[in-house]
Parts: structure tokens; sequence; C-alpha cells
């Protein structure tokens, strides 16, 4: 393992091979964030190295074949012509100038932070890393989890007793650099290039900004720098509390709408046409994904250690929270139209993902609902373009198969959770008893047989 005391020259030439693309990049989790980035890095020239501890996910790329829809294999195999290789050997780090760390940062059961995934990591890396390699974690999580929770781990792991640079750090100590910039992914947007979403930075130390800077601008066309970890971790709380919000905004919006027979999306068309001041949001049976149900609780959780209550921000929370239990309600109220209860009905939900045409389930809001309606005593299946199956996850024990999209006179119910452009939604209106629409999926489709919830 190299341990050489990094100098001025030593930095300067790592930056020089930032900007040349032939520093070696690692990066850690092979997921809906971690591959897209190896990707880009290796469009780029990078010589690339994804670290997984799933053997599955490694026999995978390295054959050359994708398990994430929206990737094609044909990309893969295009970044091995660059050097992309997976593993799940950590000594490999040794290797590497640069680790970048993409791995989840859900909650647990009560709702609170769970960074056993990062820590993990952390701790599993630190005995390989060397003097003068960039340490980037870009994980969503709370103000404060670099310096807090990320930078003693790496300094008590690591066998060379090395520090992270600070401020103060003289200039030719060894040191690890190390730095914060949050993934701003968007499984399922086409519209905008990865590439050109500008790349927030903020890191320990000057050094630390330095390298990671010129990474990213090596791969993204606008770098953004901040003070701070914190402020690059609290940037991407506010991006993602700000859709929170909003989104439950309409959803509570769309709730007294219905009760005033006022259709909240005719609502939401007419007041986009102003060409200032407001951005649309729609309203769902839930929120879902890894970022947008999950970051008000790491912040409230945070900020009461600051002695402060985050009242409108949990708030939004418990509002798009509640959604899947207010579609419940749809559900049954729909049902009793038709003289029959949720217990003992035959009910199909359309999608499993968090959002249409992708196929990621992470805190969907359809497997909240199909769980309540097992509960409540239905028959329950489903059908999703993208899920074969679901089994067991964090929150939800399922194991059910998908059902084809025949038959669907069979069931009493047909709730639309998920809208996949793949769906044929005037046959589906037209072949079923009754439709319960939470996505306006079947908008401009008239018939006494859909509730639009």
């Amino acid at each position: 393992m190299t341990t050489a005391t990094p100098t001025h020259q030593s930095i300067d030439q790592l930056i020089q091979r930032m900007h040349s693309r032939q520093a070696r990049i690692g990066i850690v989790g092979m997921g809906y964030v971690g591959l897209p980035l190896a990707l880009l890095f290796s469009e780029q020239g990078f010589p690339v190295t994804g670290f997984d501890i799933e053997s599955s996910r490694v026999e995978t790329l390295n054959r050359g074949h994708s398990y994430i829809v929206r990737i094609t294999p044909d990309s893969i195999q295009q970044a091995q012509k660059s050097g992309f290789r997976a593993t799940a050997d950590y000594s490999l780090i040794a290797r590497m100038d640069a680790v970048i760390l993409c791995v989840p940062t859900p909650l647990n059961q009560y709702h609170e932070p769970d960074l056993s995934y990062v820590t993990g990591t952390v701790e599993s890396l630190a005995p390989h890393l060397r003097a003068n390699q960039l340490i980037v974690l870009e994980s969503t999580t709370y103000p404060g989890t670099t310096d807090e929770v990320v930078a003693p781990r790496l300094e008590a792991g690591n066998p060379s007793a090395l520090k992270v640079a600070r401020p103060s750090t003289p200039p030719d100590a060894p040191a690890i650099y190390l730095a914060f910039s949050p993934e701003r992914e968007d499984p399922g947007n086409d519209s905008v290039a990865r590439a050109d979403i500008p790349k927030v930075v903020g890191a320990c130390d000057p050094v630390a900004l330095q390298l990671a800077s010129a990474m990213y601008a090596a791969i993204f066309h606008r770098v953004v720098p901040v003070s701070s970890p914190a402020v690059a971790e609290m940037t991407k709380l506010l991006e993602n509390i700000y859709r929170c919000v909003n989104i439950a905004l309409v959803n509570e919006l769309k709730q007294l709408a219905m009760r005033m027979g006022i259709d909240i999306h005719e609502v939401i068309d007419a007041a986009k046409t102003k060409p200032f001041g407001f951005q649309a949001f729609y309203p769902g049976p839930g929120l879902g994904g890894h970022c947008i149900p999950i970051d008000p609780f790491y912040l409230s959780w945070k900020a009461k250690q600051f002695d402060f209550h985050t009242r409108f921000i949990e708030l939004a929370g418990e509002v798009n929270t509640a959604m899947p239990y207010f579609v419940l309600d749809q559900i049954a109220a729909g049902l009793n139209e038709h003289s029959k209860s949720i217990k003992g009905s035959r009910i199909l939900v359309l999608g499993l993902a968090y959002k249409r045409d992708i196929d990621d389930l992470r805190e969907s809001p359809s497997l909240t609902i199909l769980e309540l309606l097992r509960q409540r005593g239905a028959e329950v299946h489903y059908n999703d373009p993208y899920f074969p199956t679901v089994g067991r996850g964090r929150h939800y024990d399922l194991n059910m198969t998908n059902t084809p999209l025949d038959n669907l006179g069979q069931y009493d119910a047909v709730v639309i959770v998920t809208d996949h452009s793949t769906y044929d939604y005037p046959a589906i209106v037209a072949q079923s008893r009754l439709v319960i629409d939470t996505r306006n999926a079947t908008k401009g489709i008239q018939s006494p047989k859909i509730v639009r919830c």
C-alpha cells in the first residue's frame, strides 16, 4: 500500500489527472445512483471500478448485462471498453485516486435516519486508504454527516493513522481529502442530460474542494462549490423538502377540491399558465423514491439536536404519508357504490414502481396500498411490466407474482396507482367494473365506472 507523503506537486499532479481523465475512480454502490455515475465517468474516458457487496450485481455487470431497465447492456459493454469493471474486493480501494460513496440512507422503523450502509461502507474501505486519496459521499443525509460520522471513521479505521485534511492541516502532512456532493438523479427523466445537471460540492478543506471540483468538472458542465459539506448536505434536503411540501399542498387541496366538486387537475393546468411565481406540482397516492419521502425526517431528526421543531416540514410529511390511507378510503367508497366492501373483494392494483416507466420500488406507495388492502380482507393482485415478482423488503412482505392484464371484469375494482405509459387506459376502463384512478391517468375518458382521487 502506497503511503507516500503528499506534496503540493503531487496534489497538482492528481488535479491534472482529473483534468486529463486519467484518475482512477472507484464508486461504491452500484445501484440507481452509483451505476449511472460510473457510466458517466466511463463515457468521459476515466478508468472506473464499481464496488458492490452484492455478488449478483458484480457478476451481472462483469458479464456486460444490466439489472436496471433504463440502463442498457450496450452502455455497460461500452464502459467496459474504457476499463470499467465491478468487484466486491475492497482491497482494490487502495488503487483508486478517488472513491465516491453512493449507498442507501433509509429510515428505520421509527422514522429515524439509518446510516448503517454509510458507516458499514466507510469502515470497510478505511483499512485500505492511502494518503492523497479523495473520498466523496453522495448519499442523501442530514447536515453534519460528513464531518461527524464519516470523517472520524475514516481516521479511526485506516492503519496509517491518516487524518482528514482540514484548513489547519500543514501542506506537507499526509491526509485524506473528504467532500460531500449530493446526487441529483431523477429516474425516468430523459429531458435533462446528466452532464447538464449542476454538481454541488462542499469539502472539509480547500484542497479537497479543489480536487472534488476538478473531478466533477470533467463530467459535469457546471460545478457549484459551497463553503462546507454541511451546506451541500442541506442543499440536497432543501431541494427535496421543497418538492415534498408542495406535493403535500396539492394533495391536501385535492381532498378539499373533491368535496367541493372541483377537478384539482383542471385547477393546476389553469394555474400553471401564469408565467411567473408558480410551479406546477401534482397530487398522487403518496410519495415514493429514495429522497422525497425520507429527507424531511432526516432534517427533523437533526433539528431536535438544536432544540428546534420543524413543524411545517413534519406536517407535509404527515400529509403525504397519509395518502395511501386516503386512497384506501376512496376504494372503499367506490366499492360501496356497488354494494361491495373491501373485505372479500377482488382488487387489481396497476403499477408497483413509485413513478411511471421505471423499475424502482423504493418507498413506493403501491406497496403500502397492497398491504392495507390485504389487511382489510381483500383478495389483491397486481400488474406491473417491470416487476414479474415482488417479495420482501425493508417495509413490506408481499411475495406476489405479476398478474396478466386480461379478463379485467373478474375484479371488483382496478386501482391505478402508477400510470405507466404502456397501459391502454381506454381499454382498461372499458373492460373493468370499477376503476379507481389516483394519477389522473384516465383524463379525457368519460365513464361512470371511474372514481378519480
